[in-house]
């Protein structure tokens, strides 16, 4: 195990500016997972981490040891900070004191969509984005198509609401929506306050994409238009629409529903 005692240490400054800046993420391709439950996902999942950094008050958890004995198992790199150099690079209030560096997974968008999926136009609250990641997860989603202006998917607070779902799926971003849309040969159903057909109407027995849209303005007009259709969520109350989160899980899982039910 290594510990960094000198701020001026050149890994130690790297993870600062991953820790504060979406910048240098993205220059990087690189960004961090906070918490036992993420880095445990992530072992899982996908392997061994670039560096698994913890705190020095940390090593006394018998679940962080655990995570730790996993990483060295698997020759990754394990590094020791003071609590006091730890904590600038943590985003979790009371968090436990373990984080990984890993790299953000590069995949090659596939040409048309072939199989369910969700796509989102400019869905900026990175809870909602992380959320929406979740549910998709499981309700067994696999492709996640984000369009430019969406929350920058691998960001730290939209890791911490995804709970681990980043792992599970292959996420597509700055894509072009309209394209993808205008060659699919998969039924692509909008959400809109404005249809007259329900999701419980809907037949979603039937492999199809999922298209949700800012929190405030909904699906652009042009994207609407190029649809094949538009849902909507029947609800009660004075409330005038749900949160697009909260909308996608529903839709989601009324699909399942319904596949459930044909076997």
């Amino acid at each position: 195990m290594k510990s960094i005692t000198s701020r001026d240490n050149p890994l130690y400054k790297d993870l600062r500016q991953l820790a504060v800046s979406s910048q240098a993420r993205r220059k990087a391709g690189r960004t961090l997972l906070d918490g036992v439950h993420l880095c445990d996902a992530y072992l899982q999942h996908l392997g061994a981490p670039l560096a698994c950094v913890v705190s020095e008050s940390a090593m006394k958890l018998p679940e962080v040891r655990a995570i730790i004995a996993r990483c060295k198992a698997a020759a990754a790199l394990v590094v020791m900070l003071s609590d006091a150099m730890y904590k600038p690079l943590s985003q979790v209030e009371n968090g436990v004191g373990i984080l990984f560096l890993i790299e953000e997974p590069k995949v090659q968008p596939p040409s048309k969509l072939s199989e369910s999926a969700v796509l989102l136009d400019q869905v900026q609250d990175p809870g909602n984005l992380g959320s929406i990641l979740r549910s998709a997860a499981a309700a067994g989603i696999r492709e996640i198509y984000c369009s430019a202006g969406t929350a920058l998917a691998w960001s730290p607070r939209v890791l911490r609401a995804g709970m681990g779902a980043h792992f599970l799926l292959k996420i597509f971003e700055n894509a072009d929506l309209a394209m993808l849309i205008r060659t699919s040969t998969l039924p692509v159903l909008a959400t809109s306050s404005h249809a007259t057909q329900t999701i419980y109407d809907a037949d979603l027995r039937q492999p199809l994409a999922w298209l949700y849209g800012h929190e405030g303005q909904g699906v652009s007009e042009s994207l609407l238009a190029l649809a094949s259709g538009t849902v909507a969520i029947p609800h009660k109350g004075a409330m005038e629409s749900l949160n697009v989160a909260a909308c996608a899980a529903v839709c989601l899982f009324e699909q399942v529903r319904q596949c459930e039910r044909e076997k």
